[in-house]
């Protein structure tokens, strides 16, 4: 069985600036590029996102997909292969079964591509993300963010220092 690290988007990969529906306010994180580069020879890497600016009429269905597409051509441009993007676009109130923190995602990911969740990772930026790593089984990581730092557990600076985590551990 293959393993993977799933990622929350915003706050993880790119700068959380609130519903980024546009290209330019799409902003990777420092050192994004380099942690993807080490941890893709181990992992395949899936991204997880809940994308409520849709829902909520911020920005279209097309505009979140021209920021998808801009990210994955820079991940490209570095050498950095993502699997597969899962993402919901429904608010919290639609109830629906994909929204994190539903494992929904992670349990169609370990179908699709035979994936053993006891030995796979999701690093996420707020407690939904976590929730959603421990309710199918996987091991996970916060990276600190304004939505945690009031919290006194562990956290990661950023993906880097994540992925530095995941590789020792693994060692």
């Amino acid at each position: 069985m293959r393993k993977a690290i799933f990622l929350d988007r915003d706050g993880v990969i790119n700068e959380d600036a609130g519903y980024v529906g546009k290209i330019e306010h799409f902003k990777f994180i420092d050192k994004v590029f380099e942690a993807l580069k080490k941890i893709q020879k181990h992992y395949l890497i899936i991204i997880i996102t809940n994308q409520s600016g849709i829902g909520r009429g911020y920005y279209t269905y097309e505009d979140y997909i021209k920021v998808t597409n801009y990210m994955l051509e820079e991940f490209s441009k570095h050498g950095i292969k993502i699997e597969k993007i899962y993402y919901c676009p429904h608010v919290p109130e639609d109830n629906c079964k994909c929204r994190k923190p539903s494992p929904f995602f992670l349990l169609q990911a370990q179908k699709e591509y035979g994936i053993n969740l006891s030995t796979s990772w999701v690093i996420g930026d707020k407690l939904l993300d976590i929730e959603m790593g421990n309710k199918a089984g996987c091991k996970t990581l916060l990276i600190n963010s304004p939505y945690v730092s009031h919290l006194n557990i562990p956290k990661c600076k950023n993906l880097y220092e994540a992925v530095e985590v995941i590789l020792s551990s693994s060692a």
